[in-house]
């Protein structure tokens, strides 16, 4: 039998922030009293929500008029986000949410008014500190007490500050000192017997510093020297770093071992991780975060659920978005234009496994593993593969392929090349069979390429003179036929991942007339004031663009690294803005791929031009668990635990699957409350007075697509019909 949580009592802690609120609030706190029942309570509450958005005309006009509600939500002020969650908690009271992150189902009923009364009657009602906490600050807002400062230019230059790329002096030094520190240990390994390679081995006949010097010139600029001696148990790791991780997480590393979760973090990734005490304290937690498994993440292995429905595919069925895919594995799709190409060669694997890996369920299946010897291509990869490009070829509206994994470039040369050619071919089909078909009918071309890649971060060693003469060939053939963009779609979480081997590696990217864009996963370490910032900065030095900055998906395995909504609104309102971009200047950035080899010195330009010390071309998104991608919300309950529910709603400046005519809003629970997440945030060192702000942003609208993201326009009159889409 469920427990009725209206019986149980406030707790001292919460308590004491709902004394403050009521102190703060003698409005509220007359409602609470002078209410005899919770439904007087809520009702009363409702006419002052309504009283507020009357006197107000953006809010009035954001909650009730058809209009651009990008448009709309900045004519708000402060005050009227306030106004409209008290409207929107008071319009979904009642409402139940399924929330996966959470084990007591109880908790996703909302009624944040009826608790408090609860708890101003009798002492009881159920609801936790963070809860309070959430409901004080919503308050403060309302009232005038949580004001809304913008930073300065120079405080958001002070934060970029104190996050250090792998391109200062004195990063470096440390890289290279715990460089010689890791092959120190497989010397002595390969010296002892412990191990034997024929390719790597030690050379008795030198000394100790010479066999070192060796390793270091040769070995460390090796490939497949770091997938070769890739850690694969936490005992290694922890002796590769010096034996200097704590006993929680060489405890959580087990765990995950025992698990199944497998291990992979190559020599070079694990030298950007400090163990000695530095003035950069904690300058490496994204990296950490990366490499480290939470308890969180442990526990739910074995049980992990697929966040974006339209990843689950059985051939010849439509997925959550409509799409018929011709294979379960190798073609994802949620938008009409654009589908994944995941092929069936080492490009399956990654160079190392990132703890928020948004196909940690295809790990957990064992479908993506680490197991390099058997997933070489056989003779059926050749027919499968022109299959599946036939699927392209025949869609009337594909013209954009993202070739992912695991990782593209995790390919051999001779694997990627095939696939490349086999691209090639199925554009140049799909181009003349437009010849025959009339204006009006013709099918979308191939405009675009995407390579989806962590190695320019996990394994820059990968970026090969060889490597780019075959992308360079493809683009000068590939450019004759339609092709206009040529991507290399990257994933660098932190300024740290940059270092000069990585900038010599993005830099031949470059030269190759291929476009780097960048996608960060905004987790809690990566959410630190200034730090994606000074991300931006770093990229666009090396010559990369941002594309996307993620929020982290909902489920419980990534509430570690889960970094509120509210903060990615906050950052973009807040920190971004530092970059932003007038639209007279939307035309001269557009023009960047043309002239991709140039992107250095491009961006240069425009920076300088603006006085701007990066340039703001990512939007703020998150993966929504149905179809598609979006950062248009609004806070619209609040559970006893403090964890706040967003109601979610597609982006509308981008073509969707016909489907999501469809389908209802999304309503997520967050993994953590804010004031958790604050917590978090203060043991990594953070002053969190320097994010209360962060409360306020219960609304989020998604920032339209810089042009220079946009598909660039056919000379012809494209069909409007969709093929292999069936909705029922």
């Amino acid at each position: 039998m469920d427990r009725d949580l209206n019986k149980v009592a406030i707790r001292p802690k919460a308590q004491r922030v709902f004394h403050t609120l009521l102190e703060e609030n003698p409005r509220l706190k007359d409602i609470l009293k002078n209410a005899e029942s919770a439904d007087q309570a809520r009702e009363a509450m409702e006419e002052w929500a309504k009283e507020l958005i009357n006197k107000s005309k953006p809010a009035s006009d954001f909650l009730f008029k058809d209009i651009d509600k990008r448009v709309a939500f900045e004519k708000l002020n402060w005050q009227d986000k306030a106004a409209i969650r008290l409207y929107d908690y008071i319009q979904h009271t009642g409402r139940r949410i399924q929330d996966p992150s959470l084990f007591l189902a109880e908790e996703s009923v909302l009624d944040p008014f009826g608790i408090m009364w609860e708890a101003f009657k009798t002492g009881r009602g159920g609801a936790m500190y963070y809860f309070y906490l959430d409901m004080l600050y919503l308050f403060r807002q309302l009232n005038g007490r949580l004001k809304e400062e913008k930073p300065t230019l120079d405080k958001v230059r002070n934060w970029m500050d104190r996050h250090p790329s792998g391109l200062e002096d004195d990063m470096l030094k440390e890289h290279n000192k715990n460089r010689d520190r890791i092959l120190s240990v497989f010397l002595r390994k390969m010296e002892s017997g412990e191990i034997n390679d024929p390719k790597y081995n030690y050379d008795q006949s030198k000394s100790f510093e010479e066999n070192l010097q060796n390793a270091r010139d040769v070995w460390w600029n090796d490939r497949v020297f770091h997938l070769k001696f890739a850690a694969r148990t936490p005992e290694l790791i922890d002796e590769l770093l010096d034996h200097s991780l704590n006993k929680e997480t060489l405890s959580i590393m087990q765990n995950a071992k025992d698990a199944g979760i497998p291990f992979f973090v190559n020599p070079y990734y694990l030298s950007l991780i400090s163990v000695d005490h530095t003035e950069h304290v904690g300058a490496d937690l994204p990296i950490r975060d990366y490499i480290f498994y939470s308890r969180q993440l442990v526990d739910e292995f074995g049980e992990i659920q697929a966040w974006e429905k339209e990843d689950i595919v059985e051939p010849g069925k439509p997925n959550a978005a409509g799409w018929i895919l011709p294979s379960q594995h190798n073609v994802h799709r949620r938008y009409p234009e654009v589908a994944i190409l995941i092929p069936d060669t080492v490009g399956r694997a990654c160079a190392g496994l990132c703890s928020s890996c948004q196909r940690m369920y295809d790990f957990q299946s064992g479908h993506l593993n680490f197991n390099l010897d058997k997933l070489q291509p056989n003779e059926k990869w050749s027919d499968k593969l022109k299959r599946l490009m036939q699927y392209f070829e025949e869609d009337s509206q594909l013209r954009d392929i993202l070739i992912t994994g695991g990782d593209a470039l995790m390919s051999s040369d001779r694997s990627l090349k095939h696939i490349l050619d086999e691209v090639y071919q199925m554009a140049l089909r799909k181009r003349k069979a437009n010849e025959q078909r009339p204006q009006g009918d013709k099918y979308a071309e191939m405009v675009r390429i995407r390579l989806g890649t962590r190695l320019p971060i996990y394994l820059p060693q990968r970026i090969t003179p060889e490597l780019i003469e075959i992308l360079s060939e493809f683009k000068q053939k590939a450019a004759k036929i339609g092709f206009k963009q040529f991507v290399i779609q990257t994933h660098f979480e932190s300024a740290m991942e940059v270092t000069p081997v990585v900038k010599q590696g993005v830099e031949r990217l470059i030269s190759a007339g291929w476009t780097v864009t960048n996608q960060q996963v905004f987790t809690t370490a990566a959410s630190r004031r200034g730090h994606t910032a000074k991300l931006r900065k770093v990229l666009n030095d090396i010559g990369v663009l941002t594309y996307y900055t993620f929020s982290v998906k909902g489920f419980m395995e990534n509430s570690h690294n889960f970094a509120t909504n509210e903060r990615a609104m906050q950052e973009q309102q807040e920190e971004k803005l530092l970059g932003k971009i007038p639209e007279e200047e939307y035309d001269t950035i557009r023009s960047f791929p043309v002239n991709a080899e140039n992107m250095i010195s491009q961006i240069e330009k425009l920076r300088n031009k603006l006085n701007i010390p990066f340039l703001a071309t990512d939007r703020n998104v998150l993966n929504l668990p149905g179809v598609g991608k979006s950062l248009t919300y609004r806070v619209i309950g609040l559970t006893r635990f403090g964890k706040r529910v967003l109601e979610f709603d597609h982006d509308h400046t981008r073509t969707h699957s016909p489907i999501i005519e469809k389908m209802g809003k999304f309503y997520i629970v967050e993994s953590k409350p804010i004031g958790q997440y604050l917590e978090e945030l203060d043991e990594m060192g953070e002053d969190i007075n320097e994010y209360l702000s962060v409360y306020g942003y219960s609304i989020g609208e998604t920032e339209h697509r810089m042009p220079i993201y946009e598909y660039p326009e056919y000379d012809f009159e494209m069909t409007g019909k969709m093929t292999n889409l069936e909705i029922g």
